[in-house]
């Protein structure tokens, strides 16, 4: 075996339990798990993958739900190794897609750039924000993006303008023959007087005080319907503290399910749709889920 196929191999896992690398901390086995560290040995492994073989990126597990049966396939995770970020030049701050989005925030707040502070409040990495278009704070990753680095599934890198993309509230539509986004430079104005920067320590701030910062979470489960808050629908239906298994609504913050410590998937989805199914009945709003549920059910699901 030659040096750059025993690189690969390193970086490959079998059966690798998926709840040691989501944030519910659930989840059965990935058939592969790999784990890259370079962009080259990224394009030779996605380029020797049969076309059709099922892929599934993860960054820190903060947006999904891996249910108990596991995931049929290939997951590819870039946050132990394609997680760089740096000032390239004015105005203009490059970022691996495995960067974790709250570094990006600090990071661009100590440049004294303006543009991306909300991102201090998003739990996940920067490859996972440009593929939902994730936003907090009244903020959102597109409108910021200057060009993406695209991977596509022959293994080819090229770097594509954010005018190819079209994008709307947490979603954004992908090019034929998409694997993943690798990296991204954002154009970002200067921060005068540090007003950004004051205002992502006070968002930082609030999020601590209202939100189960260090519980097993994945954040926010349920995208805003227009014009309202899904925490504020959640709560008027009565259900903080409500609870299937170990899984349970916080009663700190209506959107977000907390692992309790004995958590399957299968509770936590199964109290997803008794969400849903509540506020849809007294309230007439259908909600939408904004966690990735992904995988194979378990055998008793």
């Amino acid at each position: 075996m030659n040096a750059a196929a025993d690189m690969q191999q390193s970086a490959l896992r079998l059966n690798e339990p998926m709840a040691r690398h989501t944030s519910w901390r659930v989840g059965g086995p990935a058939d592969r798990y790999f784990a890259a560290t370079s962009r080259q040995q990224l394009q030779n492994f996605i380029a020797d993958l049969p076309a059709d073989e099922p892929l599934t990126w993860v960054g820190l597990g903060s947006n999904l739900l891996v249910r108990d049966g596991g995931i049929r396939g290939t997951v590819i995770a870039l946050a132990q190794g394609l997680d760089r970020i740096s000032h390239d030049r004015e105005g203009m701050v490059h970022a691996d897609a495995g960067a974790h989005c709250a570094r990006l925030a600090k990071f661009c707040a100590q440049q004294s750039l303006a543009g991306l502070g909300f991102l201090i409040g998003v739990p996940g990495t920067v490859g996972g924000a440009l593929a939902m278009n994730a936003g907090a704070h009244g903020g959102e990753t597109w409108p910021q993006v200057d060009e993406v680095e695209v991977l596509f599934r022959d293994g080819r890198i090229e770097w594509l303008a954010a005018a190819d993309f079209e994008y709307g509230y947490r979603q954004v539509q992908l090019p034929r023959g998409f694997a993943g986004f690798v990296g991204v430079r954002f154009a970002l104005s200067v921060d005068q007087g540090g007003r950004a920067a004051l205002e992502m320590k006070q968002w930082l701030a609030r999020r601590k005080a209202t939100q189960p910062v260090g519980k097993p979470s994945c954040g926010s489960v349920f995208r805003n319907p227009p014009g309202d808050h899904a925490a504020r629908l959640i709560e008027h239906c009565g259900l903080k503290g409500h609870r299937i298994g170990g899984a349970v609504v916080s009663e700190m913050h209506a959107n977000f399910i907390i692992n309790s410590g004995a958590a399957t998937a299968a509770d936590i989805e199964a109290l997803i749709a008794a969400v849903q199914a509540t506020v849809q009945q007294r309230s007439g709003i259908a909600l939408q889920a904004e966690v990735r549920v992904v995988g194979d059910a378990g055998a008793g699901s």
